[in-house]
């Protein structure tokens, strides 16, 4: 097959106005849609489309064509739909997606070659030989019908290969191939089409957490053996009832730093419904911090949006009682999510209206290093979005800043012990303005730190909907002499239940857990510290954490 030079050889392929401006980076005018301003600052913004409205609703194919630079087909291109028996190919979803692209400038975004979800029973019931060379043949056919068309220009090889703890998914593929499958696809994809991008795509991996972490793993792994993998896919399906991932921006860039592109592939922000104000800002500022995140980091590609209607959004089906999870409203209106993608790519925006005043925080498991803080959450009306919080310790004209939160909570760490403290809140929006500050609350921290001179806290790093990662839980020695080891006890609210955990040793009675040290972490000098984590199940719609942290 004839070889093209490069994916920039495939860009400039694309007439009209996207490529113009991706080859360019003239600014785009306020008033333009998210493509012109998304190409103005090197980055595409693309959606997922389903085949059924695109070919059916009129406005959906015209939102669908002006708004977006690149497309995903959310269905048409997996493997129940393109090869539903064995060596019985049916393209005419995935033609009908790609013929879209090319004829709205549009690249493609390919979606995806090997899952354990979406794949036929007759692949997953093959011995290892027979589905070894199936895979290489799906991939192989599906690939290679793509590969002399210049908008086909990525593509989503494996799929979602971990679990949230960081181990390597029991499926079919696992169980009959082992991990080999993995580097297997990812050649089998370069051979078809030696131009296209080639990605990893996975959830829950926002933040450094163990699924992120042996995601990176196995990325560098496979780039040291000389495996094809291009780029890495943050699905990002968030919920605005929980806190924002922490460290998302630092993750992206850690993984960009491992040679590969990092894109976010996915992106939804799902509410308890009904849609209010306050819900709807939260969800803005999520969007909003999810582009600003990849604006930052140079070898971010974009951001996908997975749909762009909540008439055709994946969500309420899944997650019963949410949903609202798109910048579309169901009769095609923008919501406030669209302004603030809009307002991040367009990097401006004329809002000059702060958030409403956070609550009175309230302090808990306060040790003679830590406290956990919440208060009630602000809205802003402004337009730009709810960006997140600073909390201050208050000390006349010179009041410190103690840390930022994304959320409604934040665990301060670092504190002096035997210190009274007086800390308020501030929210800030998407346009940098300030709420005023909250009222105080006081707290003064023990002396020592607690029995056997530890102390420990803990950050709630990641949650959805029937789970939640803490990681770090910081333990540190605040005696005057070395530690020979450590416990840390803390209690699980009903219904919670450990799932996972590493760098240390948990035993569970009832809902009280005791975390003790390994081999490796026990041994602490004054004032130094170590880590561990863990991953809890709990009930759809309980948002509890741990209250607090006792080391000795």
């Amino acid at each position: 097959m004839p070889v093209r030079s490069s994916l920039i050889a495939r860009a400039a392929a694309l007439s009209g106005l996207f490529a113009a401006f991706l080859l360019s980076g003239v600014p785009a005018d306020a008033a333009a849609p998210l493509r012109a301003h998304a190409a103005a600052r090197g980055k595409f913004v693309g959606a997922a489309l389903a085949t059924g409205p695109l070919s059916g609703e009129t406005q959906y194919r015209s939102i669908a064509a002006t708004e977006f630079s690149q497309v995903t087909a959310e269905n048409a291109m997996k493997w129940d739909a393109t090869e539903p028996s064995q060596g019985r190919f049916d393209f005419s979803g995935a033609d009908a997606v790609v013929n879209f692209a090319a004829q709205n400038d549009q690249q493609v975004h390919g979606h995806t070659l090997v899952w354990h979800n979406q794949t036929p029973g007759w692949v997953q019931g093959l011995g290892a030989t027979a589905m070894r060379e199936a895979m290489r043949n799906h991939i192989t056919q599906v690939v290679g019908r793509y590969a002399d068309n210049p908008a086909v220009v990525s593509w989503d090889v494996v799929n979602e290969v971990f679990d949230d703890s960081g181990t390597l998914r029991t499926s079919f593929w696992y169980d009959t191939l082992g991990q080999s499958y993995i580097a297997d696809a990812f050649r089998a994809a370069r051979a078809a089409d030696p131009d296209a991008r080639l990605c990893i795509n996975d959830y829950n991996t926002e933040s450094v957490n163990a699924k992120s972490t042996a995601i990176y793993d196995l990325v560098s792994s496979l780039r040291q053996q000389g495996v094809p993998v291009d780029c890495v896919g943050f699905q990002t399906h968030l919920a605005a009832q929980y806190g924002f991932p922490s460290g998302f921006q630092q993750n992206l860039q850690r993984f960009a730093e491992l040679g590969v592109q990092v894109r976010i592939t996915e992106l939804d922000v799902r509410i308890q419904t009904p849609r209010d104000a306050a819900k709807d800002a939260a969800q803005a500022a999520y969007y909003k911090n999810v582009v600003d995140a990849c604006l930052a980091v140079t070898a971010c590609a974009g951001v996908t949006l997975w749909g762009f209607t909540d008439k055709y959004s994946w969500v309420p089906d899944t997650f019963p009682g949410q949903g609202a999870a798109l910048v579309y409203d169901e009769a095609y209106q923008k919501k406030p999510s669209y302004t603030a993608v809009h307002d991040a790519l367009a990097g401006g925006g004329g809002d000059t209206t702060p958030p409403t005043t956070p609550g009175t925080p309230s302090a808990s498991g306060v040790t003679a290093t830590s406290a956990a803080l919440t208060w009630a959450a602000s809205t802003d009306s402004g337009g730009r979005g709810l960006a997140g919080y600073d909390v201050y310790r208050e000390q006349g004209a010179d009041d410190t800043l103690l840390g930022r939160s994304p959320g409604a909570s934040l665990t301060l760490t670092g504190l002096t012990p035997a210190t009274q403290y007086q800390v308020y809140v501030r929210a800030r929006d998407g346009a940098g303005n300030l709420s005023p500050a909250s009222s105080t609350v006081t707290f003064t921290t023990p002396s020592g730190g607690g029995t056997g001179g530890c102390a420990a806290a803990g950050a709630v790093q990641n949650q959805w909907d029937n789970g939640y990662v803490v990681q770090p839980v910081t333990v540190t020695n605040t005696g005057s002499s070395a530690l020979g080891g450590w416990t840390v006890t803390f209690t699980l609210p009903a219904g919670h239940a450990i799932t996972g955990s590493w760098n240390a040793a948990l035993t569970v009675s009832g809902q009280t857990v005791t975390a003790r040290n390994l081999a490796y972490n026990g041994s602490l000098a004054p004032d130094a510290s170590t880590t561990f984590g863990f991953q809890v199940s709990r009930p759809n719609g309980d948002t509890r954490t741990p209250p607090g942290y006792t080391c000795s």
